[in-house]
């Protein structure tokens, strides 16, 4: 596909990958945005612990809550982002998403500039599942490729 090309994807369409129990759905990556943003759609299972406390060096993200509800830690504000909740995250900034409820929740990320997205494929290859210990030293490598500190624990 190329820059400019119509895309249309239906729920579920688009592909997917399991980080950390979560699951990420691609909507549009850098290819095809011109590099400008990526989306994807997350869907956080039930009492699922998100991704560790961490920070994006280059990329400002953007959530948007479209069904369900998160627990959204953005630096030194925590918040209960019910559907419908925007929350910019600015570049350099502290933050982590978890789900405490007992169902799913959906949630849009758009990474801007794009590229993050594609850390997302490689995370799923070292870390899938959220009850599996990941390869820490494969993982924190993947980070660093893509500019991202962890600084808490997973």
């Amino acid at each position: 596909m190329s820059v400019g090309e119509l895309i249309v994807l239906g729920p579920g369409e688009g592909k997917t990958v399991a980080v950390l129990g979560d699951w990420y759905t691609y909507k549009a990556v850098g290819r095809d945005t011109d590099g400008r943003y990526g989306l994807v759609e997350v869907t956080a299972p039930a009492d699922a612990p998100g991704p560790p406390p961490h920070v994006h060096e280059r990329e400002e993200e953007a959530l948007y809550v479209v069904e369900g509800e998160l627990k959204v830690q953005i630096g030194q504000r925590t918040l209960q982002a019910r559907a419908g909740t925007f929350a910019l995250v600015p570049r350099g900034t502290v933050h982590t998403f978890s789900n405490p409820t007992s169902r799913p929740t959906r949630v849009l990320a758009i990474v801007s500039p794009a590229g993050f997205e594609r850390a997302f494929e490689e995370m799923a290859d070292v870390a899938p599942w959220a009850d599996e210990p990941p390869d820490m030293d494969k993982l924190l490598a993947i980070a660093k490729k893509y500019h991202l500190k962890i600084v808490g624990a997973p």
